[in-house]
């Protein structure tokens, strides 16, 4: 693979993570818009989520 080819698969990945760092901006703004969500529990779930250990990720989908 040369240099080139590999510089535009990282470009594409960065065009693939800004749409989708959009998309989920977007639902969490019209969740919060209709009142589904507040940005303090969003806020909240988010810290708990990255406090949590893989294998605690792993538990805690298994039990839903």
């Amino acid at each position: 693979m040369s240099d080139i080819d590999l510089y535009a698969q990282i470009g594409d990945l960065k065009d693939i993570d800004y749409r989708n760092t959009l998309a989920i901006a977007t639902l969490i703004e019209l969740l919060i818009e209709k009142g589904l969500l507040n940005r303090t529990e969003f806020a909240l779930a988010a810290q708990k989520l990255d406090d949590m250990s893989l294998e605690d990720l792993r538990l805690h989908r298994l039990s839903l």
